[in-house]
């Protein structure tokens, strides 16, 4: 049994190219805009007030004969975004996360949300257990007594695992690939639920949102509750116009805007 720490990384996030822009502003006279924006930190933002000021073609005042003043401020523009409820233009931006160490427990809760989410988990069917990686948290790390009864438990489960791979052959020469997939799909069986494991996880900027509110909230379970601490702080520095609404509360992650 190896004790480990669920961990994020941030591997991926949206990149503007900004000469395609410039293009499409040619065309129907609001290049100034482009002018205003500061490039390259904040690309989800300015892809954010983009989408936005494409729907009413308000990227200067008179491009729409209806509108005759425009929110310069792109702070102010989102945050209005948010405070009407425009989450539509959010689910332009995506962002990528490795998910390491984390346990099945949290992977079945998080496939409940489906909408504008992507997922690539790795799969214990090709992927042989010769160690049980397990997270405890900390009310369990003090408890001398469970940590010795759930160590030696694992650790039978572990020497399992490495006796049916010695069982099955799996190591000798000329098994093939199929024959090996086939035992270690049975060998996950006997793997524990809390057995630490890894994903790519995508989700664009309206469901981080509410993902990161739901799954902080202080009935969600404590492994979530940790790992979207840790997005939901990458992700205010990440777009901080689009996270600066959220109040923690004893852990949880309140927004300002909701149901956006």
């Amino acid at each position: 049994m190896r004790s480990v720490e669920p961990e994020v990384f941030l591997v991926a996030k949206p990149s503007v190219d900004y000469d395609e822009l410039a293009r499409y502003l040619h065309e129907i006279g609001g290049e100034s805009w482009l002018e205003r924006l500061e490039r390259g930190e904040f690309d989800a933002q300015n892809l954010a007030e983009f989408a936005g000021r494409l729907c009413y073609r308000s990227f200067e005042p008179g491009l729409n004969p209806n509108v005759t003043r425009v929110r310069t401020d792109q702070e102010a523009y989102l945050r209005n975004i948010l405070a009407s409820a425009h989450g539509s233009v959010l689910e332009h931006l995506s962002f990528s996360f490795v998910l390491h160490n984390v346990s099945r427990v949290l992977t079945h809760e998080l496939v409940r949300h489906r909408p504008g989410v992507a997922i690539s988990q790795e799969s214990l069917r090709f992927v042989r257990l010769n160690d049980i990686p397990f997270w405890f948290p900390e009310w369990a790390r003090e408890d001398a007594e469970l940590m010795k009864r759930a160590t030696e438990m694992l650790d039978r489960m572990e020497e399992f695992q490495n006796w049916m791979a010695v069982h099955f052959g799996l190591d000798e020469d000329g098994v093939p690939f199929a024959e090996k997939k086939h035992r270690t799909s049975f060998m996950r069986r006997f793997a524990p639920e809390g057995v630490g494991t890894g994903l790519v996880w995508t989700a664009n900027v309206r469901t981080l949102r509410h993902t990161i509110e739901a799954r902080t909230a202080a009935g969600a379970e404590e492994e979530i509750r940790l790992v979207f601490d840790r997005i939901g702080t990458i992700m205010q520095e990440e777009a901080p116009a689009l996270f600066g609404d959220y109040v923690v509360e004893d852990g949880a992650w309140v927004p300002g805007y909701r149901k956006v």
